[in-house]
């Protein structure tokens, strides 16, 4: 049965609290008073123990068992809390204080440790006596185990003391809090029966009952206040009636509000967003002229979003203009209306141009303005100050949404930017972060003069990559000269290099300058340097040590100013081992060695440049076709790529050709291709997908940047966010 008087209650409580409390403060106390008896009767037995068995060793060594029974004897009546002693040896009993003989169960309850230590046990008797027992070797156990035992009695009589004596101190504390509570229940129970009395008239409808109470103590003054609240409940209850339509409305509105802001919470982008909002507020004040203008985080980009569509604006004197009429904006202010146009040049509706009456209502997010809606009043009867104010409401209320959907506008543009600037280099599409290293080497060494030898394969690219330094250089506005070596039979490469003078040979009719002297200034790119003659390298070492040559059959030095860069598919080093070129000539060539990778080493980059050719050839052959399929992508996923990207280019172009949809088809692709893929079917092995391709890429930057995800990123063109969504999308760790 459930209290029902304040009285009853305070008495409950009173009495659960002093009783849980005495309860708890009881159990610390003996718990902790047990615990200190017990270390205490331990630390004595095993201090006894000690005593005795060094007393004992020597008895027993001596032979002596009288006087070891006589020893025993004299202890037990010694000490009350020793309730027996025993010493066995070998199975047999040396000396006991048991008159009727050793308890059967008494000598297996406890022996020594392992390493012929004392061991401690609790032991119990059949007649529910508890024991401390000792078995402690003696003379290392030579000479036998004493047995000790303590009666744990006299430690549980004092806990049980202890207990009864706590009980009766919580007995009369709650006695004490019993009287107290009384006479606290006495004094104030009274004036608060007179309270509930006049409360009851109040409710009955007597708003005129007071309560007389006369003092300075807190009942007096909460009958005060309540005197105070009364009057005042006649005057709020009119208020509340006149109120109610309006609450009502207000709750409408609210709803209204809820619904729009899930509403635009379900949309995506920024063009969503802004359309339905626009949209939703015009049918509220019914405006046909409505403009919201959103900036973005750094205040550099301005989006006009009507009911039609979106529009992105870079203009810094429009930005500017309206940055500061947001600057003078305050998220508390009344909606603005004005008679004279707001920025009315800035409008680009011919409604808001001839407005004659314009309001304005900024949009706020944490605080600082961001953007406004602008509209055209005139002759706009629902453009009133509470209508406005709903529309503020509402505008307010989309604020997050709407900045949420500027941040992540804002990250696809930069995403489209930085994938736009950085997968092309001078010409090389690549973003394979192999090809970055290649690239930022190259805008180191492209301003000097150093001598470049590219190293690839064939196809790989390193004509492209030679004319990207030149381009780089300092030398740009000179000529790019380029000599493939392998194409001159050996005769002809030294004049087709040096030139040669009038008759110098059958055929030379006249004076023809070399590619050394026309490119004088500027740069010559020697590809297939390995293919040049014996002849030839020696004229070559002398040009790359003193920039001086003579034409084949002429006398004359020629000087020149040149920069050379070398491109070969060998290994040169292997060719200077067999005697097939010389080493003094590789060394002077491989001043700055740039080893560009196979196409099959950067897969990564295979559908970056699948789509670039595409692109490329699509518009030469004037074709509209967007993309690859899936599965064609695994076909060029698949191949190995023999010849590189040159074969890649051709195998695009061969696609385009073939193409009669807007997608590239898996049978579009050269029939190479088709049967690689098959091949590597056939031989149960999968093709790898771009999602492995890109986690495979993933775990290689991050060991190569030592997991410092601010590197990764960098080399990578991505932002840490996207690295970090990408590591627990692919579920990469540290190794």
């Amino acid at each position: 049965m459930r209290p029902k008087t304040l009285k009853s209650k305070l008495l409950i409580g009173v009495i659960a609290l002093v009783l849980s409390s005495g309860l708890l403060i009881s159990i610390l106390v003996t718990q902790r008073y047990s615990r200190s008896l017990s270390d205490a009767m331990a630390a004595q037995a095993k201090y006894l123990s000690d005593a005795v068995a060094h007393q004992a060793a020597d008895l027993i060594l001596t032979n002596d068992l009288v006087a070891l029974q006589k020893m025993l004897d004299q202890q037990l009546s010694s000490n009350p809390a020793l309730s027996y002693l025993f010493v066995i040896k070998d199975g047999q009993v040396l000396a006991s204080t048991f008159k009727g003989g050793i308890p059967a169960d008494l000598i297996p309850a406890n022996t020594p440790g392992p390493e012929l230590g004392s061991r401690m046990q609790r032991i119990a008797s059949e007649s529910g006596d508890h024991y401390i027992d000792i078995a402690l070797p003696i003379f290392e156990g030579k000479a036998g185990t004493l047995r000790l035992g303590f009666s744990e009695e006299p430690y549980r009589q004092q806990v049980s003391r202890l207990r009864v004596q706590m009980a009766l101190l919580t007995g009369v504390v709650l006695l004490l809090a019993l009287t107290g509570c009384l006479l606290f229940v006495k004094q104030i129970t009274g004036p608060l029966t007179e309270l509930s009395r006049v409360v009851d008239r109040v409710d009955q409808g007597e708003l005129d009952a007071r309560v007389e109470l006369r003092g300075e103590d807190e009942v007096a003054v909460l009958a005060t206040s309540f005197n105070h609240m009364v009057g005042r409940l006649q005057v709020y209850t009119t208020r509340l009636e006149e109120q109610t339509l309006e609450l009502e409305r207000a709750h409408n509105q609210t709803r209204t509000v809820c619904g729009m802001v899930q509403e635009i919470g379900a949309k995506q982008t920024l063009q969503e967003i802004g359309t339905f909002l626009v949209k939703k507020l015009s049918s509220i004040v019914t405006c046909r002229d409505m403009l919201l203008i959103v900036l973005n985080e750094t205040s550099n980009t301005v989006f006009l979003l009507s009911g039609n569509d979106t529009k992105v604006l870079n203009d810094p004197d429009f930005i500017q203009n309206i940055s500061r009429f947001l600057e003078e904006s305050d998220h508390r202010a009344e909606p603005q209306f004005s008679k004279e146009p707001i920025l009315n040049e800035f409008f680009l509706t011919d409604g808001m141009h001839d407005s004659q009456r314009q309001a304005f209502l900024p949009l706020f997010h944490q605080g600082q303005p961001f953007g406004g809606l602008f509209m055209n009043c005139s002759g706009n009867p629902s453009c009133s100050a509470d209508e406005l104010k709903m529309v503020a409401v509402m505008l307010n209320q989309s604020a997050p949404v709407i900045k949420r959907a500027v941040l992540h506008e804002e990250k696809i543009r930069d995403l489209q930017s930085r994938l736009e600037t950085s997968a092309e280099f001078h010409g090389i599409v690549a973003k394979d972060p192999k090809m970055q290293v290649i690239f930022r080497l190259i805008e180191d060494i492209a301003p000097t003069d150093a001598t470049v030898l590219i190293q690839g394969e064939s196809g790989t690219g390193k004509e492209l990559l030679a004319r990207a330094i030149h381009q780089l250089s300092p030398r740009h506005n000179k000529p790019f000269v380029v000599i493939n070596c392998s194409a001159y039979p050996a005769s002809l490469l030294e004049s087709e290099l040096f030139g040669h003078e009038k008759g110098a040979f059958t055929g030379a009719i006249r004076l023809k300058p070399g590619r050394f002297e026309l490119a004088d200034g500027g740069t010559v790119f020697l590809d297939e340097i390995g293919e040049i003659s014996s002849s030839a390298q020696i004229k070559l070492l002398r040009v790359l040590q003193t920039q001086e040559f003579e034409r084949v059959g002429g006398e004359e030095s020629i000087t020149v100013d040149v920069r050379i860069l070398a491109a070969t598919n060998k290994d040169l080093l292997d060719e200077v081992k067999n005697g097939e070129f010389r080493e003094d000539l590789y060394y002077r060539l491989s001043v700055i060695p740039v080893l560009l990778p196979a196409l099959h080493e950067r897969r990564s980059d295979i559908p970056l440049l699948a789509r670039h050719f595409l692109q490329y050839f699509a518009a030469a052959h004037g074709k509209n076709i967007e993309s690859f399929t899936t599965e064609a992508m695994r076909f060029l996923l698949a191949h190995p790529w023999p010849g590189n990207v040159r074969e890649l280019e051709n195998s695009i172009e061969h696609a385009v050709a073939l193409a009669k949809d807007v997608h590239i088809e898996p049978g579009d692709l050269p029939a190479v291709i088709r049967s690689s893929y098959a091949e590597s079917v056939l031989g149960n092995e999968k093709p790898p997908t771009i999602a492995e391709h890109e986690s495979e890429l993933l775990k290689r930057v991050l060991d190569e940047c030592g997991w410092n995800k601010k590197e990764a990123a960098r080399r990578l063109g991505i932002s840490r966010n996207t690295l970090y969504n990408k590591i627990r999308k692919y579920g990469i760790k540290q190794t």
